[in-house]
C-alpha cells in the first residue's frame, strides 16, 4: 500500500531551504519517492481549523519506504537544516 509524506510550512530561511531542496529529492527518491506536490499555489475551498501554507506531498511504495527516508542516516544532517529553514509539520499518510 502506498504512503505519502505531507509537509505543510512556512519556509524561513530560503537560502538554507534551496540547499535542503537539492540533496532531499535524491534522497527521496533513494527510497522509492516521487515529488507529487511542492510548494503548489493551495486554494482553501471549506475553511476550517487547518490552514495550510506551502504544502509538499511526496509518494512512496509503502509507509516503510517513508520511514527508511526519514531515518536515514544521510538524510539526518539535511532534515536538521530543513527544521531549522523552516517552520513544518511533517505526516505520513497512508493510502488505499
Amino acid at each position: 500500500m502506498s504512503a505519502f509524506v505531507i509537509v505543510d510550512g512556512v519556509i524561513t530561511d530560503a537560502e538554507a531551504y534551496e540547499r535542503y531542496k537539492a540533496h532531499a529529492r535524491p534522497l527521496a527518491e533513494k527510497h522509492g519517492g516521487v515529488y507529487r506536490a511542492r510548494g503548489g499555489r493551495v486554494t482553501v475551498e471549506e475553511p476550517g481549523a487547518w490552514t495550510p501554507q506551502r504544502l509538499v506531498v511526496i509518494e512512496f511504495p509503502a509507509r516503510e519506504n517513508a520511514e527508511a527516508l526519514l531515518n536515514d542516516p544521510e538524510y539526518a544532517p539535511w532534515r536538521k537544516i530543513r527544521q531549522r529553514a523552516s517552520e513544518a509539520t511533517l505526516i505520513i499518510l497512508d493510502g488505499v
